[in-house]
């Protein structure tokens, strides 16, 4: 297993977890639509991620924010996803990073993608949107 992949997912899950901190701490920021709708954006990314790279045998989940009426599902759905992440890189060899996958979201033409640089992508995406909440955290 690739070592800055590994510690990419260990962080981006101290991440989730400390985001989730600052912003409960501060119960007026659960109600604004922005962030809400972000920390959805986030996990639902996740948990496509986690579809894509694993075995499509069943159509992913496609949630809507208001299916998280209370903040602490969202949290949780975080969380379940964290926990593939770390099922679905405890299996992953070598030869399995090197594949090469199609992303059925991506334009039509895009270059495909290795499972590690998916991966990679998935990781980071997750950092700017935290970035993005972060700043608007700055407002309360």
């Amino acid at each position: 297993m690739n070592p800055l992949i590994r510690d990419l997912y260990g962080h981006q899950e101290w991440a989730d977890a400390e985001h989730w901190r600052a912003i409960e701490a501060y119960p007026a920021v659960l109600d604004d639509s922005a962030i809400r709708h972000r920390l959805h954006h986030i996990h639902l990314v996740q948990h496509f991620f986690l579809w894509a790279l694993g075995d499509r045998k069943a159509p992913p989940d496609i949630t809507k924010p208001d299916d998280f009426a209370d903040p602490n599902e969202l949290k949780a759905y975080g969380r379940a996803g964290h926990r593939a992440f770390t099922e679905l890189l405890g299996m992953m060899v070598p030869d399995r990073l090197a594949e090469t996958i199609s992303m059925p979201w991506a334009p039509d033409g895009s270059a495909p993608l290795t499972v590690e640089r998916a991966l990679t992508q998935a990781a980071m995406h997750s950092h700017y949107h935290r970035g993005q909440n972060a700043a608007r955290l700055r407002r309360f």
